[in-house]
């Protein structure tokens, strides 16, 4: 049953007071909470596009991450920051030495950038643990909400979580650079980071019980099925590649149609391939896109050499994903004989999918019931630090609708009514975990 269908004439405009009377279920402080939205969306913000500029490492992004330092102090939670300059605030539990809870995700931005993505999670998961110190509510093991660094990708996305799950190594910091061609450690040199230090951020996996993260949709469904929020049961995995087919530039004139090695309708026939492919080798989760494309040598008299293209595909399941590689290199493969090209590719990044634990998720649903919340269980087609905190640890997501489908963009929004729902069920499943432990 969905909060308008309960709605009465003189029911609060608020969840949390509409539900005031029962003590059991868990209230924060919307008002604070937009607050600190609005105050960390104006920096890096550009007045002229109206978009956020708080790309990893820059100075806007320090600038955030000493914001939210101060937030967390203030808040009377211990505020810390590791050598990949993840910023963490602490609430002790009964037991300090039990695995501890971990809720966040990112404040840095793509260029251009709305203020929900990545910055709402961590400043929802400071509400829920500021408003839990408010009201006494001492858990049963320390629990820490976590800012982690270059999520969106400016030196290849998720740097923050990978430190923490161990998986950096020195060559990382050389090998990671921005389109710029500035290097990751170099980047960090310059905010006064010590990159070496970002070796020693890497915890033990019996030392954290469980992570939870709240993100923007970044699509349509949440929306369109007038869900408050979503559970998510699956991140899907990914692979990037960026293709060439290589064939022989000649004159558009005098080149007979039979003879010529078209580069670009190599492309065309590839793109039109895709939808097979999906057919054949995907499932109704399965992504594949062509975002990106280069013509060479560009003349409008000359047949294309050369074509350079990317292609994305993604799925919730690494043999459906395996699968889809398979097919692409056999479509390519049998498209530049037929055209009598070549074809090379260079894989620009591999993710593995990664399934939400059935647990967390059902913890969730089940006070996604009690907050008489509508909801859709549904899979993240976006990567997320929760897919690299995996690998260590049980992770679960909530999802909050995004306008029109909206993200990466200033006019990306999500109500104040839909952040206040994922806010209060976050809080309820923090509730339920910290006390069962």
């Amino acid at each position: 049953m969905s909060l308008s269908e309960n709605q009465q004439t003189d029911t609060p405009t608020s969840i949390a007071d509409s539900r005031r009377s029962h003590e059991r279920l868990p209230t924060i402080q919307l008002d604070r909470l937009k607050r600190n939205i609005l105050d960390l969306a104006k920096i890096g913000r550009n007045e002229g596009d109206r978009g956020i500029y708080r790309t990893a490492f820059s100075d806007a992004d320090m600038e955030g991450k000493r914001w939210l330092l101060e937030k967390l102090e203030s808040a009377g939670l211990e505020a810390i920051s590791d050598g990949a300059a993840n910023i963490s605030g602490i609430l002790p539990g009964k037991n300090p030495e039990a695995p501890r809870i971990m809720v966040g995700s990112h404040i840095d931005t793509v260029p251009c950038a709305g203020m929900l993505d990545g910055a709402l999670g961590v400043l929802v998961g400071l509400e829920c643990l500021q408003s839990f110190k408010e009201q006494g509510f001492e858990p049963e093991c320390d629990l820490e909400v976590i800012a982690f660094s270059d999520e969106e990708g400016r030196f290849g996305g998720m740097f923050g979580s990978q430190a923490l799950c161990g998986k950096i190594t020195p060559e990382t910091l050389h090998a990671k650079s921005d389109l710029d061609g500035m290097e990751l450690g170099e980047a960090m040199l310059r905010q006064g980071l010590d990159p070496v230090r970002a070796l020693e951020a890497g915890r033990d996996a019996e030392s954290i019980q469980a992570y939870l993260e709240l993100h923007i949709e970044q699509g349509p469904e949440l929306e369109t099925s007038n869900s408050q929020v979503g559970l998510v049961d699956e991140i899907a995995g990914l692979f990037k590649w960026i293709i060439r087919l290589k064939g022989e530039p000649n004159h558009a004139g005098t080149t007979p149609m039979r003879l010529r090695k078209d580069a670009l309708m190599g492309l065309a026939d590839f793109a039109h391939e895709i939808p097979r492919i999906l057919e054949e080798n995907g499932g109704e989760r399965s992504r594949a896109t062509i975002g990106k494309a280069q013509i060479l040598p560009g003349s409008p008299n000359t047949v294309p050499g050369l074509v350079e293209f990317s292609l994305d595909v993604r799925d919730t399941h690494p043999d459906t994903l395996a699968e889809l590689s398979d097919a692409c290199r056999k479509a390519l493969s049998a498209i530049s004989r037929r055209r009598g090209l070549m074809f090379e590719f260079d894989v620009q990044s591999e993710i593995e999918p990664a399934p939400c634990d059935p647990r967390l998720v059902e913890v969730m649903e089940s006070q996604a019931r009690q907050l008489e919340l509508n909801y859709l269980k549904m899979p993240s087609g976006a990567a997320h630090d929760a897919q690299t905190m995996s690998s260590i640890a049980p992770v679960s997501m909530i999802f909050v609708p995004s306008q029109n489908g909206v993200s990466h963009s200033p006019a990306e929004w999500t109500a104040w009514s839909d952040i206040e729902a994922g806010a209060l069920l976050m809080k309820s499943t923090l509730t339920k975990l910290a006390q069962s432990h």
